[in-house]
């Protein structure tokens, strides 16, 4: 069964002033669908976490919940136009993302069947207040869209412009079930080229089900606080992609509180670990090779052990050199480009749905 979900606060978005454009009307964009959310959150409908209420998580945990990272907002028109208008909290730019990746929009068509690219919003450096055209000379008839939020930055207001006489409307949720995964930068999408390309929002296109992306860039550490959080939300799977983060010492210490934890509030909901891949720049750097090795004995014995404690739905999916062989699928050494993206969706697509299937999750 499809699950719509539409949070609206409107009156928590300070309302922005715009120039008057009589081609185009816009609606705010909460009162459209918004996908890849699963609790409410006041302070602001475009947070993923509500960081008032779980206040006890380390500041960097919360204000990185703050931001927008696979959340999507889907509606239908016949518009021959979208176009967007939109406020960020700040108009740095990280050195290793695109700022189309960053701050930006990135816009789905469906079509034939699957969903493809239809335009993107590119943010201006140095300013907050964006306004950009993402689709033009759409054929003039209903389509249904999906608007990628941006990944690395808190969206304060989101407003989509369509043509004057055109119609635009919230339409039900396109995915199904709820698969929450938690975890490092990597999962939260350094360094996707735009927010569509994560490896969560890929499988989410592929699959029809819901990867919700909880991933709190160099900050998966597995404190305490974040597992009493998350035994707060319902979900059909629970998948922790965070070994990159924690240090083996505290992927010792954390682990059991963190699965038993799940396991506690969720029974007979399927916990999938996931270990991480080598390190690009571990090939060279033996430092972080040696760190890599040790994270995941780390997590590979944690498992082992709590398996023999007898922890059931319990699952381990092994790295099998996830980004590649060929040494192409990374940007910086740490983290994967587009290619790598691509490359651990159709890894860890497989694997993942074998273990959902037996959930009954597909």
């Amino acid at each position: 069964m499809k699950r719509k979900i539409l949070f609206i606060a409107l009156f928590l978005i300070p309302v922005m002033a715009w120039p008057a454009n009589e081609e185009l009307k816009y609606v705010d964009a909460q009162h459209l669908t918004l996908v890849g959310k699963v609790m409410p959150t006041p302070a602001n409908v475009y947070h993923r976490v509500d960081t008032v209420k779980y206040g006890n998580m380390p500041g960097a945990v919360k204000r990185l919940f703050t931001y927008s990272a696979g959340l999507a907002v889907c509606f239908k028109t016949n518009s021959t136009n979208v176009t967007a208008r939109w406020v960020t909290r700040n108009k740095g730019v990280m050195g290793n993302m695109t700022p189309i990746a960053q701050r930006g929009l990135d816009l789905y068509i469906y079509t034939d069947g699957q969903w493809i690219p239809a335009g993107v919003g590119t943010p201006i450096a140095g300013k907050t207040h964006l306004e950009c055209r993402i689709a033009q000379h759409v054929k003039p008839e209903e389509h249904q869209f999906m608007l990628y939020l941006p990944l690395f930055e808190e969206l304060l207001s989101l407003e989509i412009g369509v043509d004057s006489a055109a119609t635009i409307e919230a339409i039900p949720s396109p995915f199904r079930h709820t698969v929450l995964v938690y975890g490092s930068s990597i999962l939260h999408g350094a360094c996707a080229s735009r927010s569509g390309l994560t490896y969560p929002a890929r499988l989410s296109r592929s699959t029809d089900i819901n990867f919700i992306n909880y991933g709190v860039s160099g900050n998966g550490k597995m404190e305490a606080s974040v597992a009493d959080m998350l035994k707060d939300i319902e979900a059909d799977a629970f998948v922790l992609d965070c070994m990159p983060n924690p240090s083996p010492e505290e992927i010792t210490e954390r682990t059991p509180y963190f699965v038993n934890t799940l396991r506690k509030y969720h029974p007979g909901v399927p916990i999938i670990m996931i270990e991480s891949y080598m390190r690009e720049k571990g090939y060279s750097d033996q430092q972080v090779y040696d760190r890599c090795r040790r994270q995941s004995q780390a997590f590979i014995e944690q498992y082992e052990l709590l398996k023999k404690q007898g922890v059931p739905d319990l699952y381990l999916i092994r790295d099998q050199q996830a980004i590649g062989t060929d040494h192409e699928g990374s940007l910086d050494g740490v983290h994967p480009n587009d290619v790598g993206f691509e490359r651990m969706a159709k890894q860890y697509g497989p694997q993942l749905m074998e273990i959902l299937k037996k959930y009954g999750i597909e």
